[in-house]
Formats: structure tokens, C-alpha cells, sequence
């Protein structure tokens, strides 16, 4: 029994000088995984995103001229229409009667005209022969004056009336979409009873909105210098999260600031065939520079920060980690653009940096896409 407790012992004693042994080598610690990406020369241009509002170029509320009963509507509530189209007829049977009153009385005019100059020219003869006095040639002057004043007069009198008749026949003044309509026929409708409809012009159309005076300044500044050009790429991202895939172009801006936000309204054309854009609809609004900016970059998660500033982890051809200070210009589209620290295909770390430091060697692998 003794002797077998000592061949135990014995046993354990040369399994531990064994392990001992061996393990320096066999378990030594695996190098940590990252993930790295190399320093990129990339097009990222310059942009900033706003939020803007969509404003129709066109938009009138269509209203009766002249008093009278509905007779008719000619279109479909949300109808696309051209213009010229008829949206209501007034009834017209008091215009078109005003209209041949005046037409008779200017065929009166018309005849006294007539025997007016016939008059003068017969006093006009019997002057010569003094057979008349000056003053009655004088009053046959008068009379034909006189019946050209009531041709002018019944002229004008026509001509108005007219134009009450045309407005019987109420017409889009352009292209565009109509509202729902506020009368439907029967209806007394005239100069005091309100819009009638409105009609909308949808396509192209406007995108408003502000930037603040600082930003404009210091783009104006650098469009000066010749650090960036005056031209913008306009794209909108829709209320649903999608981007439209019409670009615009910038139309105005404004001259003055307005005082409430410190802002400079500026506009925006798109078009819209689709009417996909709708009057009043926000809108993100996404302004990039015109002229391709290449420039360093690398990945956003790749930058780190500390108490003296930005930072990235640099895996070098051996493996080994080294801490870099970087100055980081700018972020756009996830990248961080670098404008001084790394130099172009320096490879950084993206994922597990938390897990590493500067100086030892990691087990590197590139990200998809890097």
C-alpha cells in the first residue's frame, strides 16, 4: 500500500515537470484579431444637408369674375389640365344679350354718324355760296364730333361688355393640377364668393431653404480664394427616407438676411415630372461641391480620441501596432478625411482596437472592400 502511494506521487510529480515543460510553447497567448483598412486617396467632396421646404412656381386660387349661377364644372377634382382648358362655365344669357344691346346702339351711332357728315358737308357747300352763316357750319362740325364721341364711347361700353361675356367661361391660366372644387353647379357664384379651386403647377418646381449666414460667408470666402468652386450638386433625400433622383439647380439667393434666424434663403429647381415632390412637403436638402476634391481618407471608426486629440491605430508590415496622431479636416460619407499623420496605403485599425495597444504584434485582416 505505501509502495504504491510513492508510484502515485512519483507519477504526478513527472506529469507536472512535463507540463512545465511544455507549455511556454503549447499554450503560448494567440495574437488578438483586428480588423484594418488602408489610407485611401477618394473623391469626397465637400457637402452639408439641410432641410428645406417645396414650394410650387405656380399657385393661384381661380376665381368668378363676373356674377352669375354655375352651369357647369369641366374637370375632375386632382385632374392634370394644360392651359386654356374651361374648369366652369357662368352662365352667360345676361352677358350675351348686354353685348347685342350695345352692338345696336353703335349701328344707331354709326347711322348719325353718318347723316352728321352728310350735314356738315352740305353746310360746307352752302357757305360758299353764303348762303349759311359760319356758325351754322360750325355746329355741323359739331354734331359729327359729337357722333364720334358716342362711336367711341359704345365701342369702349362693347368692349367691356365682352369681356364679361369671355369671363362666363372661367380657363386655367397654366398647366397644373386643380384642388377640390368650392361650388358645384347652381351655385351663385361671383367677385365676393371666394375661390372656386385652386390650381397648382407642380412641375418644375422649387425647393426653399436656409443656410445659415456663417456657413454662407465662409463659402463665399473660399469660392474667393479659390480653395472650392462656386458650383453645387442639389440632391434631396424624401420625407420616406429615399433620394430623389432628379438633381436640381440653385436659381436665387437671397440679398438680405433674414433677421429671425440669421439665415440667407436660397432656392432650388427641380424638375418633377412625376409630381413626386408636392407643394409643402420638408425635405432634406444636399448640397455637394460640383468639382471632384480628392483627398486622404480612411474609415470614421478608425479615429480615436484622447485628451491630446485624434488618433489611429497603424498596423505596419510586421504586424506590430504603432499609435499615430492625425489631424482629421473633416468627415463625410463615413470617411474621415486626414490631412496630416498617414500617408496613402497605411493601414489602420477599424474593429478591436479596444483590445490591442501600440507595440505588439496583431493578427490582421482587411474589411471587406478595404
Amino acid at each position: 500500500m505505501h509502495r504504491s502511494r510513492l508510484l502515485a506521487a512519483s507519477f504526478s510529480s513527472t506529469l507536472l515537470v512535463a507540463v512545465s515543460l511544455i507549455a511556454p510553447s503549447t499554450f503560448a497567448q494567440q495574437a488578438p484579431a483586428v480588423v484594418i483598412a488602408p489610407a485611401t486617396i477618394m473623391d469626397l467632396r465637400e457637402s452639408v444637408d439641410l432641410t428645406g421646404k417645396v414650394t410650387a412656381i405656380q399657385k393661384v386660387d381661380i376665381r368668378a369674375r363676373v356674377s352669375g349661377f354655375l352651369e357647369a364644372v369641366n374637370f375632375t377634382e386632382g385632374q392634370k389640365i394644360t392651359a386654356g382648358t374651361q374648369l366652369y362655365q357662368v352662365e352667360d344669357g345676361a352677358y350675351r344679350a348686354a353685348v347685342q344691346e350695345i352692338e345696336g346702339q353703335i349701328e344707331a351711332a354709326e347711322a348719325a354718324k353718318q347723316l352728321a357728315v352728310l350735314e356738315r358737308d352740305r353746310a360746307d357747300q352752302l357757305l360758299t355760296t353764303k348762303t349759311i352763316s359760319q356758325a351754322k357750319v360750325d355746329e355741323a362740325n359739331a354734331e359729327v364730333q359729337k357722333a364720334d364721341g358716342d362711336l367711341v364711347r359704345l365701342k369702349g361700353s362693347k368692349d367691356n361688355a365682352d369681356l364679361n361675356l369671355s369671363y362666363t367661361k372661367i380657363t386655367a391660366p397654366f398647366d397644373g393640377i386643380v384642388g377640390l372644387t368650392a361650388a358645384d353647379v347652381g351655385a351663385l357664384v361671383g367677385p365676393d364668393s371666394g375661390p372656386l379651386v385652386t390650381l397648382t403647377r407642380l412641375d418644375p418646381i422649387y425647393v426653399q431653404f436656409p443656410v445659415a449666414t456663417a456657413l454662407y460667408l465662409t463659402y463665399r470666402e473660399r469660392v474667393l480664394k479659390g480653395e472650392i468652386s462656386g458650383g453645387a450638386n442639389v440632391g434631396l433625400g424624401l420625407p420616406n427616407g429615399t433620394e430623389y433622383k432628379q438633381k436640381g439647380t440653385i436659381n436665387f439667393i437671397a440679398s438680405n438676411v433674414s433677421q429671425g434666424t440669421d439665415t440667407v434663403i436660397v432656392r432650388a429647381e427641380f424638375p418633377n415630372p412625376d409630381n413626386i415632390l408636392l407643394d409643402g412637403a420638408l425635405v432634406r436638402v444636399m448640397l455637394e461641391q460640383s468639382d471632384k476634391q480628392d483627398v486622404l481618407a480612411v474609415p470614421q471608426q478608425a479615429i480615436q480620441r484622447d485628451q491630446q486629440g485624434a488618433f489611429v491605430l497603424v498596423v505596419d508590415a510586421s504586424s506590430k501596432v504603432e499609435l499615430r496622431r492625425v489631424d482629421v479636416a473633416r468627415s463625410a460619407r463615413g470617411q474621415a478625411v486626414i490631412s496630416k499623420g498617414l500617408k496613402e496605403g497605411e493601414n489602420v485599425i477599424t474593429e478591436g482596437a479596444g483590445k490591442v495597444r501600440p507595440g505588439i504584434t496583431v493578427d490582421a485582416a482587411t474589411a471587406a472592400g478595404g
